[in-house]
């Protein structure tokens, strides 16, 4: 890093000449993340509103820039853990949010459920263990009240309230259950998401294993059978699709989270964030 040619830039970021502008802010974004402490010092000592308003915007870009990098990483290397991608997401808003901090959370209630599940226990008494430590003990619930609003999925400010739409709260539920070996994974229903439970395959048998049951953990854990799920789906006049009863992927967990937050921002009217979580959806296409 040449720090004099970054103390210069940063000098001019307030030129009323957009041509010099463009060409600093270009310079500055080349730099990446390594140039926003400056950033940051220079917008605490000035008291010019335009400048602290293009130093802003310039961190911002850079952030969304290395953001779209590490969930395309993510993607490219097989999408294997959801929480390192659902925290990404939450950067888009809170940037300076710790992974390891998230973890720590989700594992003092994944102990919770540890101390009380055994080999002995059936699949429906799992889930009674994991509905008592997540809703009660914990309690999380349905964000009834402000449903679409986008704080729902965020997993930091899910983790703070212990409230979230139905993604984020199967989210948690999944990766608590499964911290705790419990075989339970998301299924991507029309309109509404939940988790099932599917016994672990037999390597011996070459069984696939089968789903037992499902889980809603909106509706503070309600266990659902498949004559359940055909009747949502007749009710929203929609053709029944093996996906919406299998576990789906990682990657699909994710691109509905964004989806969400996407339609959530619409709803405020916020365009702006619209269109930069589309280019963020298609950091999550290896086809793009």
């Amino acid at each position: 890093m040449d720090y004099n040619e970054i103390a210069a830039l940063i000098r001019l970021l307030d030129d009323s000449d957009s041509e010099i502008f463009t060409q600093i802010e270009q310079r500055l974004l080349h730099y990446g993340k390594p140039v926003i402490p400056f950033l940051e010092k220079a917008w605490g000592g000035s008291l010019d509103a335009l400048m602290q308003q293009r130093i802003e915007n310039i961190i911002h870009r850079i952030q969304f820039e290395d953001l779209q990098r590490e969930l395309r990483v993510w993607v490219e290397t097989g999408a294997q853990d959801l929480i390192k991608a659902t925290v990404m997401v939450a950067r888009y808003q809170y940037p300076e949010l710790k992974e390891a901090d998230i973890r720590s959370q989700l594992e003092k209630i994944r102990k919770d459920v540890w101390l009380e599940v055994n080999d002995g226990l059936t699949a429906l008494e799992h889930i009674r263990v994991l509905n008592r430590v997540f809703f009660e003990i914990h309690g999380f619930s349905g964000n009834t009240q402000h449903y679409h609003a986008p704080q729902n999925s965020f997993i930091n400010i899910a983790l703070e309230s212990r409230k979230g739409n139905p993604l984020m709260l199967s989210i948690l539920y999944q990766e608590v259950a499964q911290g705790a070996g419990i075989p339970v994974y998301g299924v991507n229903l029309p309109e509404h998401f939940i988790l099932c439970y599917k016994e672990d395959a037999d390597p011996g048998s070459g069984s696939a294993g089968q789903v037992l049951f499902y889980v809603n953990p909106f509706s503070k854990g309600d266990v659902l059978h498949r004559k359940e799920i055909d009747l949502f789906l007749q009710q929203l006049k929609i053709m029944p699709d093996r996906s919406f009863y299998e576990p789906c992927t990682n990657l699909d967990m994710i691109q509905r989270l964004i989806r969400n937050l996407m339609n959530s921002y619409h709803k405020l009217g916020f365009m702006d964030k619209v269109q930069e979580l589309e280019q963020l959806m298609k950091a999550t296409d290896l086809k793009s």
